[in-house]
């Protein structure tokens, strides 16, 4: 699962509103009870940033090519015990449990952890995006390109950007005006 900084709200949202509308949970203050969500999420995505970072500065100081990237993020991530893949949704869904059962904005819990770790994997589930078909639906759109030229791929970049805008799992950064900012 990648997550979207875009969907994070509505993530945490949902997921408050899944637990109290069946009863699992009893929360007092039901902004703040998302926002502790958010919170989980946020940092998430915080711990995400560095670990690109330091894969990064690692194949710079290796001189690695950039066909070691899968091998080398696997690596640091596993240095950095930070989740990959299916595990990112298991993570989350253990971190949101376990703020619910000593968050200050949840009055009371009724259910057991197993329960409602199957309903918020459930609304984590419902926000995974199938990046193949995202990146097929860009590569549609510079079809006048040449495949294999550094302009296809700034091409490429580009229209996977206006994709990823276009389904709302990035935020539109564009000034008035229309020119990007970088």
């Amino acid at each position: 699962m990648k997550l979207y900084r875009a969907k994070v709200p509505e993530i945490a949202r949902e997921a408050i509103v899944s637990l109290t509308s069946t009863g699992d949970i009893e929360v007092n203050d039901l902004e703040e009870a998302q926002q502790d969500l958010v919170a989980i999420m946020e940092e998430f995505l915080r711990r995400d940033g560095d670990l690109r970072r330091s894969v990064k500065d690692q194949m710079a100081r290796r001189n690695l090519p950039y066909g070691e990237y899968g091998r080398t993020r696997k690596a640091v991530a596993e240095e950095m015990d930070h989740p990959m893949g299916d595990d990112v949704e298991r993570f989350l869904a253990r971190q949101f449990i376990e703020n619910l059962m000593i968050s200050r904005f949840v009055e009371e819990v009724y259910a057991e952890d197993d329960a409602m770790y199957k309903k918020v994997i459930e609304v984590l589930r419902g926000y995974d995006v199938d990046e193949e078909a995202l990146r097929e639906e860009a590569a549609s759109k510079v079809k006048n390109v040449k495949q294999g030229t550094v302009e296809y791929e700034i091409a490429l970049r580009d229209a996977l950007r206006d994709v990823k805008r276009r389904h709302g799992l990035i935020e539109d950064r564009r000034p008035p005006g229309g020119e990007r900012r970088r």
